[in-house]
């Protein structure tokens, strides 16, 4: 592209700058000018069946790279629609930006025809949300909204782009970015503190949250635990972080009720060490109601401080190089007599888990049996991208995986939808990976249309239905508070018909036996494929109840 002659190609010429590949969105009058611009540029135009998912696009790009995906729609419905998608990325510390369209500076407070004051929309659901006042100034709002949601927690950012700013002459260069920029380790005071504290502990236990699933934390927070000898439990969002060799250290998942067997060995710890985490992973009166014990806090940000988690320690900085700095301080050889018995109870029953699920044989199948069969696939090759749902809670307690930002699981805003766009982005960022996304039947038409957007797009996709006919996690707890459900019964839907419609392959599983070879064909099926699962829901119940797995049979 030459020398941007307007602002919308200013626009284009710094998300080309910034390293952006794809743009997901939904075109409109207001925003039609940066559209134009796209056309000349290198970066990829993907149009999406509704703004939502194209802010979950770009979402699940955010999590897996790092950086932050980009989403664009037009003013009024257009900008409103995205609204969800990037409270779901804020909430969920997955970094967005989003380009919404609006009327003409002088006309944006006047009512007329899709007039919205977009800004303060967006204000509660992101990091940042301003608009372009001027076309000089665009490049340097846009810069500073992908610096907001990459830095720190990352996030959502907002620019709203009035019409005739887009349109008017640009007269500005690009922004010369810093060579290196990031925050360095915690204060090495509190650093020695940490460590000191540690090494004194009776029990520590190591609870990791999203942020410990980065990769480069990831590889950090392996090393902090191995070399001293620490026992440590997960949110789901953090699923990938423990490696493989460290099973033995490994309690399990938390979240949404505090009843698994990872809560036990939680409940057990006279000093928490939180990794990455976010109250919103887990809410902390679940796990620490009442509870003096001391926390020490790792993480980029300082946490808001409230009556059930008040860090005795924080350390705020770079989560890798705050962990390198405290690992050689912590003097533990040993594990805690403690912990060495809550994880061999543990592994006993992971165990008896493994062995009575892959032994479900009824019909409809029962959650614990695809588990099994699921896990049996999850290899080093494989992205596994999840809906929110009862299914949801069955794989992220009960599924394993061992490479970080492998299995991506919203506890956040717990969204519907977000399963089928996060593959779409999972085939666009990892294109030699096989890509499985899962939603229950209720979450599944909450984005179902994108299915032509993965067909446009040729993404080798395979989306399975877990289907009971109602939103069962609704019932289930409705139940527990009323003796009855209420608004949560649904009406049928055929997959395979669905899935033909769009020109995807759809498939249905009915017997335990057909999951394996089902899946096996279906992920050498070149293109989408739906596959259809009627599931027995009849455990549900005890998914809230206060138990442990072990009475999950």
């Amino acid at each position: 592209m030459a020398t941007p002659e307007n602002g919308a190609e200013l626009i284009v010429r710094t998300l080309e700058a910034r390293g952006v590949k794809y743009v997901f969105g939904v075109p409109g009058a207001k925003i039609d000018t940066v559209f134009n611009a796209l056309v000349d540029s290198n970066i990829k135009t993907v149009v999406c069946r509704h703004e939502q998912n194209a802010a979950f696009i770009a979402g699940g790009i955010g999590r897996m790279t790092g950086r932050a995906g980009v989403c664009i729609a037009t003013s009024g419905p257009g900008v409103s629609n995205l609204t969800t998608g990037l409270a779901t990325a804020n909430s969920e510390g997955d970094p967005v930006v989003a380009l919404g369209g609006a009327v003409p500076m002088a006309d944006g407070l006047k009512q007329i025809h899709q007039t919205m004051d977009a800004v303060s929309i967006m204000k509660p659901v992101t990091k940042f949300s301003v608009t372009v006042g001027a076309p000089h100034a665009v490049t340097e709002v846009l810069n500073n909204a992908f610096r907001a949601a990459e830095g720190g927690r990352p996030g959502a950012a907002y620019v709203n782009l009035p019409m005739d700013v887009m349109m008017a002459p640009a007269g500005a260069r690009l922004l010369d970015l810093p060579f290196k920029s990031g925050p360095g380790p915690a204060d090495s005071g509190a650093i020695a503190e940490a460590g000191r504290l540690l090494t004194a502990a009776e029990n520590p236990v190591v609870l990791l949250g999203l942020l410990a699933s980065k990769p480069a934390n990831a590889e950090a927070v392996r090393a902090f635990l191995e070399q001293n000898k620490l026992a440590v439990v997960g949110t789901f969002q953090s699923a990938g972080a423990v490696g493989e060799h460290l099973l033995d250290s490994f309690g399990g998942r938390v979240g949404q009720i505090a009843n698994q067997p990872a809560d036990r060995l939680l409940g057990s710890a006279d000093v928490v060490v939180t990794i990455g985490y976010d109250p919103v992973e887990y809410w902390p009166p679940h796990w620490n109601k009442g509870n003096a014990r001391r926390i020490i806090h790792i993480d980029v940000l300082e946490p808001d401080l409230d009556a059930e988690y008040c860090p005795y320690v924080e350390l705020t900085g770079d989560i890798a190089q705050t962990l390198a700095a405290l690992t050689p301080l912590v003097n533990r050889r040993e594990r805690p007599a403690l912990s060495s018995h809550l994880l061999q109870a543990i592994a006993a029953e992971r165990a008896h888990l493994t062995q009575q699920a892959g032994l479900k044989n009824g019909t409809p199948i029962h959650p614990l049996r695809l588990v099994s069969e699921l896990q049996k696939v999850l290899e080093t090759d494989v992205t596994l991208c999840l809906d929110m749902g009862s299914f949801h809670l069955w794989l992220a307690r009960y599924l394993y995986s061992f490479r970080a930002r492998q299995v991506l699981i919203s506890n956040g805003q717990q969204t519907l939808g977000v399963a089928l766009p996060w593959g779409i982005a999972a085939c666009l960022v990892r294109p030699h990976e096989k890509v499985i996304s899962i939603s229950g039947d209720g979450g599944f038409l909450f984005s179902a249309m994108e299915l032509e957007t993965a067909v446009r797009l040729k993404c080798n996709l395979v989306h399975m239905i877990w289907i009971d006919g109602s939103y069962d996690m609704v019932a289930e707890q409705e139940k527990i508070k009323y003796g009855r459900s209420s608004g949560c019964d649904l009406g049928p839907v055929n997959p395979v018909k669905y899935a033909e419609a769009f020109g995807a392959t759809g498939l249905m599983i009915r017997e335990p036996d057909e999951i394996a070879p089902g899946l096996k064909k279906a992920m050498a099926t070149v293109g989408p494929v739906i596959i259809g699962v009627p599931v027995d829901y009849s455990d549900n119940h005890k998914l809230f109840e206060m138990v442990d797995e072990r009475s999950v049979q």
